[in-house]
């Protein structure tokens, strides 16, 4: 049976300030779009789409370079993006991941553990890791009104995986949502399956898998892939 992903990089990255889409970034070499299409790859993933801003879509193909991919022109937001992309999943699949082309250094084996638990019956699976910082609330002058208790609290990445019909279920609702004039509060794929009543699984994340989104993040996704460049050498 077939696993498929959906990669949405329409993204314009202006906090990386590089002027154009941030999955068009280069790390060591490669853009990250193309490394988190290797990587999904690499985890077990048949198919792959990848949402392009409208009218990038032959800069992106160019930028995967010949790679297993299908490209799509998104829309305005993530929501739009990942619903312009479900026409492109073949009926088949038995699970379809949403991942962000910035976490192009997500190891293969989260892939492999998302596909894992969405085959042994989960219908929404995330990666997470324990969150590590002290979180403190504050007020609109910045002031700290109270420390937040971090127990039970966990920091989500991506892949995040899903049986089709939920996935599609979860899009179809917020859609219906937007039409009515209702915003959008979801702010991942997995949010809007669980304001559909899903309950959402966790397999452990990895450091690896941090979203790309400025420049210091970009210099260590640079380190990162030297360092293992070089330890494979």
């Amino acid at each position: 049976m077939t696993v498929a992903a959906i990669v949405p990089a329409a993204g314009r990255g202006e906090r990386l300030g590089l002027g154009r889409p941030k999955a068009l970034a280069v790390v060591g070499g490669l853009t990250l779009v193309a490394r988190a299409v290797d990587g999904l790859v690499e985890g077990g993933v048949d198919v792959v789409v990848v949402v392009a801003p409208p009218g990038g879509e032959d800069e992106f193909r160019a930028a995967l370079d010949h790679r297993r991919a299908t490209v799509v022109p998104g829309a305005d937001d993530r929501v739009g993006s990942v619903a312009a992309a479900l026409g492109a999943v073949p009926r088949d699949a038995e699970v379809v991941l949403v991942h962000d082309a910035a976490r192009c250094l997500c190891p293969p084996e989260v892939v492999r553990a998302v596909i894992d638990a969405v085959r042994a019956g989960h219908r929404a699976v995330v990666p997470a890791t324990p969150v590590a910082d002290t979180l403190k609330r504050t007020g609109p002058a910045g002031v700290v009104i109270a420390t937040v208790d971090r127990t039970g609290l966990a920091a989500v990445q991506t892949p995040q995986g899903f049986d089709p019909a939920t996935l599609r279920a979860a899009h179809e609702h917020a859609r219906s949502g937007r039409d009515a004039g209702g915003p959008v509060t979801a702010t991942d794929d997995a949010g809007l399956a669980e304001e559909i009543g899903v309950s959402v699984a966790t397999v452990p994340g990895d450091p690896r898998a941090f979203k790309v989104t400025t420049p210091l993040d970009l210099a260590m996704a640079e380190a990162l892939v030297a360092a293992a460049t070089a330890g494979a050498s």
